[in-house]
């Protein structure tokens, strides 16, 4: 037994100095090694990481360490998301200004980081709330909207109450704001806008190319882009001009149109109410409806509601007058916002044609059936044989829809068509904390772009940001909205919606490699030379949201010839989320701590793990855990680590008591890194006890390996013992090392070295073996601390240089694993016959197939089963079975 200590609290912080000093992280511009740029998604400033978080990093961290050693020239930087919601409604909270919140957070997060052992090239740290930074998220609207992909419009939004601002579609989740959880209410603003649509196809077309990506994130993107084939129909409305557009999927059912359904929203609702006598009525409705949210409206389970608008449509194709309605379940934000009502043929429609007492029209007979609209329980709608439809009466309604959209285009009113769910993307934000968008308002030359020299258009330090009422904080300060035009000269005012800040994450990674740039937002030939990014980690949440739009922003700068590749990330890496029990109380609508539950054991294990706010216990639910508060039952819920859901635990206590060693090795073991997992106490635990044990492996043998050779020599005869354990340290480097370079597998990687130190300790005496001996155990023990290297770095440096060794792990090649001592010298084979497992047998493992087919077939157990048959085939399955096939 060792007498050295494992003394994490100052191993730790040793080696985390000298890894700052040697500046190993820091990217070499001039070098000729092969190049590697590992991103992990920048965090947002605005709170302390807990462990959960952890998990995204921690990973990073181990893939770039891994990198460094097989001798990559690495590029790992890190920022700050800073900008947003997030930290402006938490400032607000904490009465502070967002800037000074912000920085004292990043300032913190940066100790975080480092007590974690993660390391960056913090040379090239960038904060998306300096100037130096929102200058080129100004620049870059500047060049989408020359080029036409920047708009300003009227219409319909999302609008959060509670954070009072609006929201993009995609910040919107279940009908409640992504941040805050309010019911999400619909507002029409003037807002700004980008074309995100004119780049649906190619965004959806290019996940082909994205091989790297897992199929999750993909299928998020595909469905979101939405795509649908299709036919848009123009009605018209009678006694006028107006042409009301639909887009339908099913053309072959237009005959059966017996209503049309307008969104609320849509611009001839209002039209129509106009000054006329269902004025009243009709905006009465359309303002009941708005304020339902779009989950509400669109649920397949929530009541249609409607509404006649005393008018009418023409059909194109008929003729005849259609009514048309407004109702609850048609939107803006899916096709045209018109919805042809098809109740035969449609089940929403036929429950709404049934509700209101419309008619309901046949055009579409299943074969051996007769459909009776008068006795019809429900829509049909499969396929058929067209009826009551005219020319196409009798056609297969497959090939309907063709011969219909071939006569909507030749009578020019109609035509095929795609269309996408993917909406433009809008920017506009009603708060502080943002990029301003860089526009004036003139009277004499309406909306002038500001000049590229005046930029950055700085944010006001002196804005009221606790300002509330839908307006922008930056509009009651008037020497920020008082300006003059770019153009005359004359008095403006700018523009007070800050951007989404999404656009700051949109373009950062290329920002990375210049960062202190002043003439231009990036180093064109620099970002060629290292994008598209080799690995890029995060979770899949972000598919929807920044994954999009970064890939949108890579497209246009594509498009203008300031890339040369149209996808920014090779690798999309997808963690997932750790999550820890929490206790909800219904009665009281809230979460409690594990210290106001009753019937709740705490553990009595060493120590246990820091849980904010609770101290240190390990916590097991008894059989009917009650609120001490009101004595209801409370209910034991798995959920995503939040401070609000009390079920957060602390890093920085964790690693007072265990080191951050304990905490990355559970992180990284606690199960395959792209499924999420669930936080144990005890877990931690035994991860710090397997530290120990390797601690003590290693030390307990330090002087015995001091002088020994690096390996044994070649052709050296060895024990059975020590070959058996060369080739369990060969096969876990093989191991280790396929897992680095494929799936990420780190839970197995450490699996198979923790086997790997079990093997180490069944040796009683190495010295019996003589030098040979004794240069296996340091052969072994060095592949114990190159492999856990990149998982568990403070502890392996310590025991590296306790090893005689003056050069950091990190400078350190990565093991390579020898083909012949992974080799098993036998195999036990198992041997069927007709699939039915007959016999066991042990062979070489070298033997070579014809061999092995004649040792089965003299087998005496198949032989006995054979009866004398002559096999129809001998199926061998390498190291594995042999099946013998006989009638």
């Amino acid at each position: 037994m060792s007498e050295t200590k494992y003394e994490f609290a100052k191993i730790e912080p040793k080696w985390q100095d000298a890894w700052e000093r040697s500046g190993i992280f820091r990217m070499e511009p001039d070098s000729d090694k092969p190049r590697h740029y590992c991103l992990t998604m920048f965090p947002y400033p605005s709170g302390t990481l807990h462990v959960g978080h952890g998990r995204n990093y921690i990973l990073g961290d181990a893939v770039a360490r891994y990198k460094l050693m097989k001798g990559y020239n690495l590029l790992a930087p890190m920022g700050w998301d800073a900008f947003g919601l997030p930290a402006e409604n938490a400032a607000i909270r904490e009465d502070v200004h967002p800037r000074t919140f912000t920085e004292t957070n990043i300032s913190h997060m940066k100790k975080q980081f480092q007590s974690w052992g993660v390391l960056y090239d913090w040379s090239r740290e960038l904060a998306t709330c300096n100037p130096e930074y929102y200058k080129w998220n100004q620049w870059l609207f500047l060049l989408l909207f020359k080029k036409g992909l920047a708009y300003r419009k009227h219409g319909p939004v999302n609008w959060c109450p509670s954070c009072e601002t609006v929201l993009a579609n995609e910040q919107v989740v279940e009908g409640k704001c992504e941040r805050c959880e309010a019911e999400i209410e619909q507002k029409d603003l003037e807002q700004w806008y980008l074309k995100i649509t004119d780049y649906a196809e190619r965004l959806l077309d290019d996940l082909d190319q994205l091989e790297g990506w897992s199929e999750q994130a993909k299928t998020l993107q595909e469905n979101w882009i939405g795509r649908s084939e299709g036919s848009e129909i123009q009605f018209v409305l009678e006694g006028t001009e107006d042409v009301v557009p639909v887009f339908t999927t099913r053309p072959d059912t237009v005959y059966g149109v017996t209503f049309l359904v307008l969104a609320p929203e849509h611009p001839l609702v209002a039209k129509i109410a106009g000054e006329g006598e269902h004025k009243d009525e009709i905006m009465e409705f359309v303002e009941r409806v708005r304020a339902e949210s779009r989950l509400e409206r669109t649920s397949p389970d929530s009541q249609k509601e409607g509404l006649f608008l005393h008018a009418h449509v023409i059909n194109p194709l008929t003729s005849e007058r259609v009514q048309l309605w407004t109702a609850n379940y048609a939107v803006m934000d899916y096709g045209t916002g018109a919805v042809m009502g098809v109740p035969a043929h449609d089940q929403r429609d036929y429950l709404f044609a049934r509700k209101y007492k419309l008619p309901i029209k046949v055009v579409i007979q299943p074969a051996g059936q007769t459909l009776d609209p008068k006795t019809m329980i429900q829509a049909y709608e499969g396929q058929g044989m067209q009826v009551n439809s005219n020319e196409f009466t009798g056609l297969p309604n497959v090939f309907a829809m063709m011969k219909i959209t071939q006569a909507l285009e030749e009578n020019e009113v109609g035509k095929a068509t795609v269309h996408y769910r993917l909406r433009d993307w809008l920017i506009s934000r009603q708060r502080y904390w943002g990029t301003p968008i860089p526009i004036v308002y003139c009277e004499k030359c309406g909306v002038v772009p500001v000049p590229e020299h005046q930029l950055p258009v700085l944010l006001p330090p002196n804005a009221d940001f606790k300002q509330r009422g839908g307006q922008s904080p930056l509009a009651g300060v008037e020497s920020f909205v008082n300006t003059s035009c770019p153009t005359c000269g004359h008095k403006a005012r700018r523009e007070t919606d800050t951007m989404d800040t999404f656009v700051d994450s949109s373009w950062y990674f290329l920002r990375y490699l210049s960062p202190k740039e002043d003439k231009k937002a990036f180093d064109s030939e620099e970002v060629n030379k290292w994008l598209p990014v080799d690995i890029y980690i995060g979770g899949v949440e972000h598919a929807t949201k920044h994954l999009i739009y970064a890939r949108f922003i890579t497209k246009v700068l594509y498009d203008f010839m300031l890339v040369e590749f149209e996808e920014p990330f090779k690798i999309l890496f997808n963690q997932g989320l750790i999550g820890r029990s929490s206790n909800w109380c219904d009665t009281c609508r809230s979460y409690k701590w594990d210290r106001d539950v009753k019937g709740l054991v705490q553990a009595k294990e060493e120590g246990g793990a820091a849980t904010e706010g609770k101290g240190v216990a390990a916590v097991a639910q008894a059989e009917e855990p009650e609120c001490a508060s009101c004595g209801s039952p409370v209910e034991i819920r798995f959920e995503k680590m939040s401070k609000s859901k009390l079920n957060v635990v602390s890093p920085d206590e964790l690693i007072k008591q265990y080191g951050a060693d304990t905490e990355r090795l559970y992180t990284l073991f606690v199960g395959p890194p792209d499924k999420e997992a669930e936080w144990s106490d005890r877990g931690v635990i035994g991860a710090h006890r397997f530290l120990y044990r390797v601690w003590e492996t290693v030390t307990e043998h330090l002087e015995r390996v001091k002088d020994a050779a690096e390996r044994p020599a070649a052709g050296a005869d060895l024990p059975d013992a020590i070959v058996d354990l060369r080739r369990k340290v060969h096969q876990t480097i093989q191991k280790v090392t396929a897992d680095m370079e494929g799936d990420y597998k780190f839970n197995t990687s450490i699996s198979a070295v923790m086997e790997l130190v079990s093997e180490i300790k069944k040796i009683e005496s190495y010295e019996a073996a003589g030098p040979a001996g004794l240069a296996a155990l340091r052969e072994a023990l060095e592949a114990v601390i190159l492999l856990l290297s990149p998982f568990t770095p403070h502890v392996t440096e310590e025991l590296w240089e306790m090893l005689g060794h003056n050069e950091s792990v990190l400078g350190t090649a990565w093991p390579e694993f020898d083909k012949e001592a992974v080799k098993e010298p036998t195999v036990e084979i198992a041997v069927q016959v007709n699939g039915k497992l007959r016999s066991r047998i042990t062979i070489q493992s070298t033997l070579e197939e014809d061999e092995l087919r004649k040792l089965v077939l003299a087998d005496e157990k198949v032989a006995k089963v054979l009866e004398g048959k002559t096999p129809k085939d001998v199926i061998v399955v390498p190291r594995r079975l042999v099946n013998v096939v006989v009638e």
